[in-house]
């Protein structure tokens, strides 16, 4: 193929992946003046981005990928507890909970 082609198609690319980026978005600007904050379909939302944030965290503690799969599952499960346990005792502080969590698998995986 010639370059000419090649540029044609990054353009065509680009504008098929902005289309799919900001046509959602646009539709959610129109939509969400008309979304009541308690609606049925508004929790709804909500509690599949809680469960979709609690599977990736139980599949990087259970089945990790990367750098993660050197640390032993037991250290894992503790960095997870401590960073939870954290989370609690700071009257639920998210930051400090995953400085935490994070600065025990550190620390941790040091002394393995």
């Amino acid at each position: 193929m010639d370059n000419g082609w090649d540029i044609q198609w990054a353009f065509i690319v680009l504008i098929v992946g902005a289309i799919a980026t900001y046509l959602p978005r646009c539709a959610g600007v129109f939509i969400s003046g008309r979304i009541q904050a308690n609606s049925p379909i508004f929790n709804w939302f909500g509690c599949v981005a809680y469960a979709l944030l609690a599977g990736m965290v139980a599949r990087m503690i259970v089945l990790p990928a990367g750098p993660l799969n050197d640390v032993s599952l037991e250290l894992r499960v503790i960095s997870a507890i401590g960073a939870v346990t954290v989370f609690y005792l700071s009257r639920r502080n998210v930051l400090l909970s995953v400085f935490s969590g994070i600065g025990l698998l550190m620390l941790g995986a040091w002394i393995e």
